[in-house]
């Protein structure tokens, strides 16, 4: 947390100040007077500069990257493991990696063991208090490469679907990659997609129209 202390005739004056030299807007920072600061008398004899010092605020999205990270690393660990975990934050998001040798077990059949590392981090992150945030995990590159499936995989299935005149039922699937199936389809003619069947069951459905 960066932090300045600033002398001034008033308070208010130490605080613009700072505000200055800091160039963030009042709600972003804490301020701490140090000094009230006094004219003297008649103005001029035993006058006081005020002092005060003022901290940026750590952004909610850093704090809860740290916490994630955190987590993370402790669950690894318990785990007998010691990857590399590195994170980035924005306001919308905290964005997870772990880069390492050998790391399928933490991946798990279609990614479910992932979804889990993913849910578990974002209870012990967003339980703690703050606003809610969406907590992404990749493992290497595991997420885009099996985007890259799916879409393949649509496709595929659309085209049965419509040659065959039948429906085509995919595996369960989670809500993301599900998602992910429809929007690949949403341009496909001669084919609609609906989601059937309850969690963890839960499945696409192409429908030749």
């Amino acid at each position: 947390m960066k932090s300045i202390e600033v002398v001034a005739r008033t308070v208010e004056e130490a605080i613009a100040e700072a505000l200055r030299e800091l160039q963030v807007e009042r709600e972003d920072v804490e301020v701490t007077v140090l000094e009230e600061g006094n004219k003297g008398f008649l103005g001029i004899l035993g006058s006081k500069q005020a002092k005060v010092r003022v901290e940026k605020k750590v952004p909610e999205y850093e704090i809860k990257l740290e916490r994630a990270l955190e987590f993370l690393k402790e669950l690894l660990g318990h785990m007998g493991l010691s990857p590399v975990v590195t994170g980035h934050a924005d306001e919308e998001s905290v964005n997870l990696r772990i880069e390492g040798e050998d790391l399928g077990i933490l991946i798990g059949r279609r990614g479910q063991t992932l979804e889990s590392l993913q849910y578990l981090t974002s209870l012990a992150v967003n339980r703690q208090g703050g606003e809610w945030m969406r907590i992404n995990l990749d493992i290497g590159d595991y997420r885009a490469k099996r985007e890259e499936s799916l879409r393949a995989l649509a496709q595929r299935a659309a085209l049965k679907a419509e040659s065959s005149g039948r429906r085509v039922a995919l595996d369960p699937m989670s809500a993301a990659e599900r998602r992910i199936v429809h929007q690949e389809l949403q341009e496909f003619g001669g084919v609609v997609t609906q989601s059937e069947g309850q969690d963890p069951y839960r499945r696409v459905v192409i429908v030749p129209e």
